[in-house]
């Protein structure tokens, strides 16, 4: 349990990266007053965490209903998080765990930004929607999986919602090069449990032994 525990943790701070969300929160409340910004910040996450948290009870009956088996999201979602992962490591841009330029574009134009682009595709994008049905497919026990995921994923928003909340101090805090660092890392741990639900994925579908 305490495996899955810190698995769902690392997983999701490393798709949700709060620091790295919080550097372009900075950047796209630039002109906004504290109070807008707060506002913003708290809508934002808890709009996220609705998000997410539908995902993990609804994520994996939706795909069952589509036919997908569970090796085939175990492959499927790790070859995402493996994408995302790399594209941590090499600190490129991608819709997957940022915003694209069009994207950055729009908001430019918008007064709130708490629902698009923060709420999603920022902290609520498709890796995190993907990690967390992938986490909860993990475990045999799923109301215990669900139980873990949950909590994870309450702890990661928590830290989201302070690193927001101090957007500004965090910039100032690492620098580009302390936030390059930080999301090399987690992109590295990410590419590691991305391999893993792959072969698993593999394992588990008969393909190998």
């Amino acid at each position: 349990m305490l495996e899955h525990a810190l698995v769902a943790f690392t997983t999701l701070f490393a798709t949700i990266a709060p620091i790295d969300v919080a550097a372009i929160f900075a950047g796209l409340t630039a002109h906004a007053t504290p109070h807008q910004r707060r506002r913003m910040a708290i809508k934002g996450t808890v709009v996220a965490t609705v998000i997410l948290l539908v995902f993990t009870v609804f994520g994996s009956a939706l795909l069952g209903a589509l036919g997908v088996t569970l090796p085939a999201l175990r492959v499927a979602g790790g070859i995402l998080l493996l994408l995302m992962g790399i594209d941590m490591v090499y600190a490129r841009q991608s819709g997957g765990v940022s915003t694209t330029e069009e994207e950055d574009t729009e908001a430019e134009h918008r007064s709130d930004i708490s629902v698009f682009p923060l709420a999603t595709p920022l902290i609520a994008g498709p890796g995190a929607m993907g990690a967390v049905i992938l986490l909860t497919s993990e475990a045999e026990n799923r109301l215990l999986a669900d139980g873990i995921v949950f909590a994870a994923t309450l702890a990661v928003m928590a830290l989201t919602l302070a690193c927001l909340l101090l957007a500004g101090h965090v910039v100032k805090l690492f620098g580009v090069t302390g936030l390059t660092v930080i999301n090399r890392i987690f992109g590295f741990l990410l590419c590691a449990i991305a391999v893993q639900f792959i072969f698993d994925g593999l394992k588990s579908s008969g393909l190998i032994t």
